[in-house]
């Protein structure tokens, strides 16, 4: 008889603490992305987005509000957050699309950005340096 198998769970959430997602499996892709939108919600160089299905995604605790804004390829985005500290978690509506982008600031582990896909890299910092082995998109990939 085979031992039974590990269930996969990716754990992460808020920074306070309150709001606690998991993943029941890998992020099939791993975007660093250096829109200006995305330099802004981070206050740093680039956003990370850890991209799941969202069958995948589940809310174990705390409770998420959510705000839509435009995207520089035209789009619409909802964004989750906490509503005690702000931390977003999750861009996407589990509830209305197949996938989201889980902020990889907000995973428990460090997210390995090894085989990151560079995107916007049109609008990436003076000094920001992209290995040159990655895949790059001066704007969103097809």
């Amino acid at each position: 008889m085979e031992p039974p198998q590990e269930k996969y769970s990716l754990k992460g959430g808020c920074q306070c603490g309150q709001v606690r997602y998991e993943l029941a499996a890998p992020p099939h892709a791993i975007y660093v992305c250096h829109c200006r939108e995305c330099q802004k919600q981070s206050a740093s160089a680039f956003g990370i987005s850890a991209m799941a299905r969202s069958a995948d995604v589940r809310l174990v605790s705390g409770r998420l509000e959510h705000w839509t804004r435009m995207t520089d390829s035209g789009g619409t985005l909802a964004c989750f957050f906490c509503p005690a500290c702000g931390s977003r978690v999750w861009h996407g509506d589990r509830d209305r699309e197949d996938e989201v982008s889980v902020k990889g600031g907000s995973l428990d582990e460090p997210v390995d950005l090894t085989g990151a896909i560079h995107i916007w890299t049109s609008r990436k910092l003076t000094g920001v340096i992209i290995p040159e082995s990655a895949r790059q998109y001066p704007e969103e990939p097809d």
